[in-house]
């Protein structure tokens, strides 16, 4: 060994011996545990070289059964195609919707009770809303008139006024207008027009087309 290199040294540590006992015992805990079968086995499998017991003879006659069953059975309805080209490819008829099989339901074209009970529900609520309104009018001190009396003022208001015959007289005068406006007196001439009659239809809409009228009572 050269002066110049250093000797290394090897140092273990001492580890004892364990007791064979020990490791026989940590050994046996991991194995597992042996599966035990408590129910009760099938009998085994026939083995390929047993024979079948021979000599064994049925009283019933299979044939005769079968011709029985098909007989008295229920024949099998086809399940409904349809074919869409002229290659044959089949479809189920019933999922298709062109069989009208909703229209032969019980309540087919029959109102639904949901729709029934909510539409007595709007009259209900339509009647009370009513009630209240003529409440709140006879609290006003609020008159309604009837039917005669509706129509007697209708025919004085169209008789006053004469509505209806001022609107003949002037849907007149606006026909007759030409057809060519070529100056700015005939057109301001027939925008006024115009505007008598839209406001004449107006006038006669509004008292025509209220079926109450109610006549606030003076004081």
């Amino acid at each position: 060994m050269h002066s110049g290199c250093v000797s290394k040294v090897c140092k273990t540590h001492c580890v004892g011996l364990s007791n064979e006992s020990d490791v026989l015992l940590e050994w046996s805990s991991s194995l597992e545990k042996k599966f035990d079968w408590n129910e009760p086995r099938k009998p085994p499998v026939p083995l390929r070289t047993d024979h079948p017991v021979m000599g064994i003879q049925s009283g019933k006659n299979f044939i005769n059964t079968n011709a029985a069953d098909v007989i008295m059975g229920v024949a099998k309805k086809p399940k409904p195609v349809y074919v869409d080209n002229r290659t044959g490819d089949k479809h189920d008829l019933e999922t298709s919707g062109l069989l009208p099989k909703y229209i032969h339901k019980k309540d087919y074209g029959v109102t639904p009770e949901y729709i029934c009970k909510r539409s007595e529900e709007l009259k209900k609520a339509q009647e009370e809303y009513d009630h209240y309104i003529q409440e709140n009018l006879k609290k006003a001190a609020m008159k309604m008139l009837s039917d005669e009396e509706r129509d007697a003022v209708l025919q004085f208001l169209h008789h006053l006024q004469g509505l209806k015959k001022n609107w003949e007289e002037v849907h007149k005068e606006f026909q007759a207008l030409p057809v060519f406006i070529d100056s700015l007196p005939k057109k301001v001439r027939k925008q006024k027009l115009e505007g008598e009659m839209k406001q004449l239809e107006h006038d006669i809409g509004i008292i025509e087309k209220h079926k109450i009228i109610y006549i606030a009572n003076k004081k």
